[in-house]
């Protein structure tokens, strides 16, 4: 009989998820309803299954009827607010690592308000910056940079928002500090393009591809941040 109730609970689940994952918007008033109504569903069995095995199973098979669908709910949810934000490689490079500007360069992106969903410290070996800057392999500098990337460690990280990539590179600034706006990381905190503290994707697609190259699926951490409802919150 519990096999059934558990079998009856997952389907109102998945019926659940099932009905509201093309949702596009943040918030998904419509899955509440669906949840509110499996709810229901799954307390009819719950007090079927209480009359069979006695008064203190009632509390136990109510209170999984209950929460399954409101789980089912937030995990919707959750997955919804996440796939509609972008996300973003950064990587700041040895040299500043070596300076001591992690806290500095995370700090800045963080007051924006774009949010860290994985970090990581690494040396890369020479063939992994090679696999990193693939798409350099015909410059002349291509060597050396590959030698430089590869000569410390690098902090890894992936950041979430809405327009994080193309501000993530605002953030950054140009290429060539000496031509970087102040304000900006490279224009504050570096000086030569050889030494230029930080990397940022320049693209979505080249963000996949470099998220994918430097962590795994279980490495990105999806999570709804308390400052998010003053970040994006609609009037």
């Amino acid at each position: 009989m519990r096999s059934h109730f558990y079998r009856s609970a997952s389907k109102a689940a998945r019926s659940f998820l099932s009905s509201s994952k093309n949702s596009a918007s943040r918030f998904v008033p419509e899955g509440r309803t669906v949840a509110a109504t499996a709810a229901v569903s799954l307390r009819g069995k719950a007090s079927h299954l209480a009359s069979l095995g006695g008064a203190n199973a009632s509390g136990t098979w109510l209170s999984t009827a209950l929460a399954i669908p409101a789980a089912a709910y937030l995990l919707q949810d959750q997955e919804a607010y996440a796939a509609e934000m972008e996300r973003t490689f950064i990587a700041i490079k040895p040299d500043g690592v070596q300076r001591g500007l992690i806290s500095e360069i995370v700090a800045r992106f963080e007051r924006k308000g774009f949010k860290l969903v994985a970090i990581k410290v690494v040396v890369p070996s020479k063939d992994f910056a090679q696999k990193h800057y693939h798409d350099l392999s015909e410059r002349p500098f291509f060597n050396g940079l590959c030698d430089f990337l590869s000569s410390g460690p690098v902090v890894a990280m992936v950041w979430e928002g809405e327009g994080v990539i193309k501000y993530g590179r605002k953030l950054i600034g140009a290429t060539d500090p000496q031509k970087s706006e102040p304000g900006t990381i490279r224009g504050d905190l570096a000086v030569v393009v050889g030494r230029n503290i930080i990397h940022g994707s320049d693209g979505p697609e080249t963000a996949k591809d470099e998220i994918k190259l430097w962590f795994k699926p279980e490495e990105l951490v999806s999570y709804t941040h308390n400052a998010e409802k003053w970040i994006y919150g609609d009037n």
